[in-house]
């Protein structure tokens, strides 16, 4: 039996190549029913997100060749077309790649915690369709406690690495409470949405964004529960906004010194903390010398990113070496799996040869016998009976020069 794990991600293959790999949520049940169908497949599982689609399997053979057909099957691709950025682990390797991925050590942005939760999606996926067994399901259940760990035990998450969440960590550090303030966004891009993002999740009381197109402006901020407003409405707000994030893509200022002083005043000299994420700046460095107001640019914020990131590299050395310890821990469970039959087969033997024995005892006391001769001889009876087979084996092994047999025996019954 072999563990399998075979993919592409955002490092070996283009986004052409992973958006036609991709398996929507609404598709996979019936899709993991069909590769949990495929020759040798007896567990699977799909990881499938923007950046990685990557299938878990517990098969009967290494071969991966039925794995690629269904493959180039089910997404109507040729193999030649996908294989070149084709990854590929077994056993061991697999093992680890997942508890690394599931960790964030394999993401674009290292150490990022959404993995996790989209590791979990696929297990509860593969769990409802029915194609975990236990072999699988115990591997996840041990990625999930090795991510844990490594969460705890490390500081991989503690540090933000964009400068969106690194705006939003630093307006956490001057308000109290996020919930009571309200946070203008000028702009629309991939930047001001991160920024969104992370305040909404943060709990930030009202969010109002602000875009030269109005329509792009409302699409985003109804995904907030946000207000939407043009550009030009910006003086008739700023006044309300303890937090102003902005990141356009304008060649001028968007917010002067006068405008911010403007509103300062009408705010009752109240903080206002100010990001300009800008390239060119969309805020007049000047707006820095005003009181009250704590002015941040990009590259402010960029010099902690940069430090967060030289603290998650070294964090990601540590949980290398957690991963390691917790690789060698399943691989002792799924070891001890070997055995499990031996074992079950072993006491099913000496629970039978139990109720034989205990039979006659039984048979011996109702039809009149001494209860202590009756004891005495289901002692002697069921000793014999126990021993008599290994005793055998262990003359057969000493008369054929078996030692080995013979030492193994001794560490099994912790002979001295």
């Amino acid at each position: 039996m072999t563990l399998l794990a075979v993919g592409i991600n955002y490092n070996t293959a283009p986004v052409a190549v992973r958006e036609r790999l991709a398996f929507p949520a609404e598709i996979l049940d019936h899709t993991l029913r069909t590769l949990s169908d495929v020759h040798d497949v007896s567990e699977a599982a799909i990881l499938s997100t923007c950046n990685r689609t990557e299938i878990y399997c517990h098969t009967e053979s290494e071969d991966q060749s039925p794995l690629i057909d269904w493959i180039a099957e089910t997404k109507i691709i040729q193999p030649a077309e996908f294989i070149p950025y084709l990854y590929s682990y077994k056993d061991r390797q697999s093992i680890r790649h997942m508890f690394r991925v599931a960790c964030g050590l394999d993401s674009m942005i290292l150490g990022e915690p959404q993995i996790l939760g989209q590791m979990k999606t696929a297990y509860h996926a593969a769990s409802q369709a029915g194609t975990l067994g236990k072999n699988l399901s115990k591997l996840f259940q041990h990625t999930f406690s090795a991510a844990k760990k490594v969460r705890t035990d490390t500081a991989i998450g503690s540090s933000p690495v964009s400068v969106a969440f690194a705006a939003v960590q630093l307006a956490q550090q001057i308000f109290d409470k996020l919930s009571e303030q309200t946070a203008l966004l000028i702009g629309a891009g991939e930047t001001i949405e991160l920024t969104a993002r992370h305040l909404y999740q943060h709990g930030i009381g009202r969010i109002i964004i602000a875009n030269r197109t109005y329509d792009k402006a409302h699409a985003l901020a109804m995904q907030f529960n946000g207000y939407a407003i043009a550009l030009s409405e910006i003086p008739n707000h700023l006044a309300e906004a303890d937090i102003v994030v902005s990141s356009t893509a304008s060649q001028l200022p968007i917010l002067g010194k006068g405008r911010v002083e403007s509103a300062i005043k009408k705010r009752k000299h109240k903080p206002m903390f100010m990001v300009d994420l800008a390239v060119p700046r969309d805020i007049e460095a000047e707006v820095e010398q005003l009181r009250d107001v704590y002015l941040y640019t990009v590259d402010d914020l960029q010099n902690t990113v940069n430090q967060n990131m030289d603290s998650r590299r070294r964090a990601a050395e540590q949980a290398e070496e957690i991963i390691d310890t917790q690789v060698e821990h399943f691989l002792s469970w799924l070891r001890s799996q070997g055995a499990q039959e031996t074992i079950r087969d072993y006491r099913l033997q000496a629970e039978i040869t139990r109720d034989e024995v205990l039979q006659k005892a039984l048979a011996q006391l109702n039809s009149g016998a001494s209860a202590d001769d009756v004891l005495q001889r289901l002692a002697h009876t069921l000793t014999n009976k126990l021993i008599h087979t290994p005793c055998a084996q262990l003359r057969d092994a000493g008369a054929n020069e078996r030692h080995d047999l013979i030492a193994a025996s001794r560490e099994i019954f912790k002979l001295r």
